[in-house]
């Protein structure tokens, strides 16, 4: 009698396993919750006293803390990538995908209402532009571009439509009423610039710099979520380049080798179109993208390559899984800190008094601000802790 098994041959069936299951990227997370926890020292350094890098720059330059928002917008970017892909590989479709991002966009912007305006809601001076604000304005726009195509070649086309029209625009294009910039007015002139002047006419009274010094400016204006968009599409190459079917050295020396480049460009392009912030120059886009690289090529290589995953991640692992609840805490909590209570004679607020009675005693006042700044964060540490063991994540 024959083994059927054997006599007939073996006929063995090559199926294509689809995508890889998606791992979470550990390194990201940590990243992520670095930059959450500097942006939440920086928003609460300390007053005055604070050390010179934990302050934004006046105007031109950049310090440590101006590189806070731009890595969070380029870490968007990033893990929009990755969470699409995810999504896309569990059956979502494009289009499911496209209303999300509208909405989780219209959440964020809605969010950043309530932080700008809590507890009054003031409606006369309302600020409509904000953090949260452009973080969702940039999400949307990068999010819907990536589904419409989600190749590296449309996204490097748009990132240098975005850096190099943006200083057109800001160069070449006369200030109604002031002239052209470098010309009639100096070239980034605080006030007479396009992108204030547009502002100005937009949202008159409701703008970031009427609670500083006067009604001129916002750090977060409409012209420069421009910029801001490139930031978002740098981060988006990089989770591109990270997807991709390489080794993780290979992917690590790309990181350095695209920090690298950033940085070069970027400051080379600065001799022209100065570092600035609160206006989102092109040289700082890519210099900010830059340092962004650098501190996630270090975590990658920690983090992936080397597996140095215990210990040290966790309270960034905490604070980047609930990043957006993280922030909220920071800035709507010092309203309570507002309470006023008696200190001697008078009444002061409760963050006063503390720093008064607790960290003015060190005789250093950066060391006493720092101690400040650092006390705070510790104290927004707690609400996310408590998310994060009882395995609450905010997500919009």
């Amino acid at each position: 009698m024959t083994n059927p098994s054997l006599a007939q041959p073996r006929q063995t069936t090559i199926s294509n396993p689809g995508p890889a299951p998606f791992k979470r990227l550990l390194s990201l997370d940590v990243v992520r919750g670095i930059t959450i926890a500097f942006m939440i020292m920086v928003n609460n350094n300390g007053g005055p006293g604070s050390w010179h890098f934990m302050n934004h720059a006046d105007w031109i330059g950049l310090t440590p803390t101006d590189l806070v928002f731009p890595t969070f917008v380029f870490v968007v970017g990033l893990s929009t990538v990755f969470a699409f892909e995810a999504r896309l590989a569990r059956g979502a479709t494009r289009a499911q995908l496209a209303w999300h991002a509208v909405q989780r966009a219209a959440i964020l912007i809605l969010l950043g209402i309530v932080v700008n305006s809590f507890p009054f809601f003031h409606l006369d001076h309302m600020r409509f532009y904000g953090v949260l604000q452009r973080i969702g304005v940039c999400y949307l726009v990068v999010g819907l571009f990536y589904l419409w195509d989600r190749g590296a070649t449309s996204k490097i086309g748009l990132l240098l439509a975005c850096l190099i029209g943006y200083w057109i625009l800001v160069r070449w294009v006369p200030v109604p009423g002031a002239g052209m910039p470098g010309r009639d007015i100096p070239f980034l002139d605080k006030d007479m610039n396009i992108v204030a002047w547009l502002d100005r006419h937009l949202m008159p009274g409701h703008l970031y710099e009427e609670y500083t010094t006067h009604n001129t400016r916002d750090p977060e204006g409409l012209l420069s979520d421009i910029p801001a968009i490139g930031t978002a599409l740098l981060g988006m190459l990089t989770g591109l380049w990270l997807r991709a079917e390489r080794s993780v050295k290979a992917k690590s020396i790309g990181l350095l080798a695209g920090c690298i480049g950033c940085l070069a460009l970027g400051y080379f392009w600065s001799i022209w179109f100065p570092l600035n912030k609160k206006m989102w120059t092109s040289s700082y886009v890519l210099v900010a993208a830059g340092y962004s690289l650098a501190l996630l090529a270090l975590a990658y290589w920690a983090v992936e390559l080397r597996g140095w995953r215990k210990g040290w991640t966790f309270p960034w692992l905490v604070f980047g899984s609930n990043a957006i609840a993280a922030y909220m805490f920071s800035e709507l909590f010092p309203t309570a800190l507002g309470i006023r209570v008696p200190d001697g004679n008078r009444s002061v607020p409760i963050h006063q008094f503390l720093f008064t009675h607790i960290f003015a005693h060190i005789p250093d006042p950066g060391w006493a601000a720092f101690g400040w700044s650092v006390s705070f964060t510790a104290v927004c540490f707690i609400p996310v802790w408590v998310m994060y063991r009882r395995k609450i994540f905010l997500k919009v």
